[in-house]
């Protein structure tokens, strides 16, 4: 069995680590392509070096740009590839310009897909990633769900004897290395932070930084808190606020540049609390077990909501309140599954 993997952007060099480990032990011939949609060292390249990834076969090099751009110049480059390379899979993750080109390549070509992280919905249609996801889903052969809820979706778009129930690999892979982390890592330049003593923070959606009066609406709540709050500010970040003249260094802020996966582990597992966009830290929060908010109306990662672990709150008083809430009560749930989703991916492909 020969796998191709696709990506292009830091959750899903995450996510590839426990399967390329899986076919590594495995002795399956998987090669992986780097759409280069994350061109940052910081949020690519160091990634294979810290989780053990081979290095990509190919690197197309696309970097940023408009969704139709850099989608554009993705599917012009991978139908190359694949024709050269005649994978019997290929194996697309999450919800990216990465994850929808690839999909739409292999399908043209013939080439059977496999959708890790399938099923996912926030059901909001202005974010362009539940357009990626949904149009993936409908493409793919091989519907990989993490979630029973996952699965629920897919049955009522009528995907479901398409989809397979794996759990979720970033478990896999974020059990692994929370057992290896320590402590806080080194957050900030000469001032050590205690455990507990800190939030931590990420804000890098379009409907955050592309909106001046939101993101400032956001960076006033952030300023406001009781404890500093490292912010793990990305490039897109700090252009644009640059851009609308947003002071990310006032009052509680400390930004700093995005850490390596271990390290991001460690910080979140020490942290009073996270505050996000993102979709992947609300789930690691709660697989840490450190208590989450969500700038956002929706999430994908309902369970995290259910339990207890994770508030959606919009930027002002209600985000204040919600990161400074009292921490939730203790919960042995296990959503996401048992950190052995890798194994079933690779089960379901060679079945």
């Amino acid at each position: 069995m020969k796998v191709l993997s696709v990506v292009g952007a830091r959750p899903q060099f995450v996510k590839l680590a426990p399967v390329a480990h899986e076919t590594r032990r495995r002795g399956v011939d998987h090669r992986i392509v780097h759409t280069g949609q994350h061109y940052d060292p910081v949020l690519s390249d160091v990634f294979f070096a810290d989780l053990d990834i081979p290095a990509p076969a190919v690197h197309l090099g696309v970097g940023s740009g408009s969704h139709g751009r850099q989608t554009g110049q993705m599917l012009a480059a991978l139908d190359e590839v694949l024709a050269a390379d005649a994978p019997d899979w290929v194996l697309v993750y999450g919800d990216t310009n990465s994850t929808l080109a690839a999909a739409v390549a292999a399908v043209k070509l013939h080439v059977p897909v496999a959708h890790l992280e399938a099923g996912l919905r926030s059901f909001n249609r202005r974010m362009p990633e539940e357009h990626n996801r949904v149009l993936t889903d409908h493409a793919a052969d091989l519907l990989l769900a993490p979630t029973p809820t996952a699965m629920d979706h897919l049955a009522r778009e009528g995907l479901a004897g398409r989809a397979r129930l794996v759990g979720d690999v970033m478990t896999d892979v974020l059990y692994q290395v929370r057992d290896r982390a320590g402590g806080v890592p080194a957050l900030l330049d000469g001032q050590p932070l205690p455990a507990g003593g800190y939030y931590l923070a990420t804000i890098h959606r379009a409907e955050s930084t592309d909106d001046p009066p939101r993101l400032r609406a956001i960076v006033d709540s952030l300023a406001a808190l009781d404890l500093p709050v490292v912010l793990l500010a990305h490039p897109r970040l700090r252009a644009r606020a640059r851009d609308a003249g947003v002071d990310l260094s006032r009052g509680a802020l400390r930004p700093r540049d995005p850490l390596p996966y271990p390290d991001l582990v460690a910080a979140a597992r020490h942290a009073r609390g996270i505050v996000t966009d993102s979709g992947g830290l609300q789930k690691e929060a709660f697989l840490l077990r450190t208590p989450c908010t969500t700038v956002r109306t929706e999430t994908e990662w309902a369970e995290t909501v259910a339990l207890g672990w994770n508030v959606l709150a919009e930027p002002g008083p209600d985000l204040v309140a919600a990161a400074t809430r009292p921490r939730p009560a203790p919960t042995d749930a296990a959503p996401y599954g048992d950190g052995h989703a890798a194994a079933r991916v690779l089960d379901a492909l060679a079945a």
